[in-house]
C-alpha cells in the first residue's frame, strides 16, 4: 500500500500536535525502519521558579561540590531518580 507523503509543518508545535492525533502508519512503513541514535538531541527544557529553604541549597551546594558537578544539575538528577523510582512503585495506572 503506498503511503501518504509527510506534510511540512511550520514549527514543532504544529508537527506535534499533527502527529499526536494522526495514525502514522498511514505515512511511514514500520518495517522498513532502522533503529537510529540521536546523540545530540536534548531534552526541551522549561525554567521554573522554585523556593528552597537556603540551609537545603547549601547542603545541595557542597554535595555538588564533593561531585565536582553543579548543583542544579545534581538537583535535576535527584529529582529523576525519586520520580523514577515512585513510578516504579506505583500500581499501574495509579500515581
Amino acid at each position: 500500500m503506498k503511503k501518504k507523503p509527510i506534510p511540512s509543518f511550520k514549527d514543532e508545535n504544529e508537527e506535534q500536535r499533527f502527529w499526536a492525533k494522526t495514525d502514522s502508519t498511514d505515512y511511514v512503513d514500520w518495517a522498513q525502519a532502522e533503529p537510529v541514535t540521536l546523540a545530540e538531541l536534548r531534552p526541551t527544557l522549561k525554567t521554573i521558579s522554585l523556593r528552597l529553604p537556603v540551609s537545603l541549597i547549601a547542603e545541595l551546594k557542597l554535595l555538588a561540590n564533593k561531585r565536582d558537578v553543579p548543583y542544579q544539575s545534581l538537583l535535576k538528577t535527584y529529582l529523576a531518580d525519586r520520580v523514577r523510582d515512585e513510578l516504579a512503585r506505583a500500581p499501574s495506572g495509579k500515581v
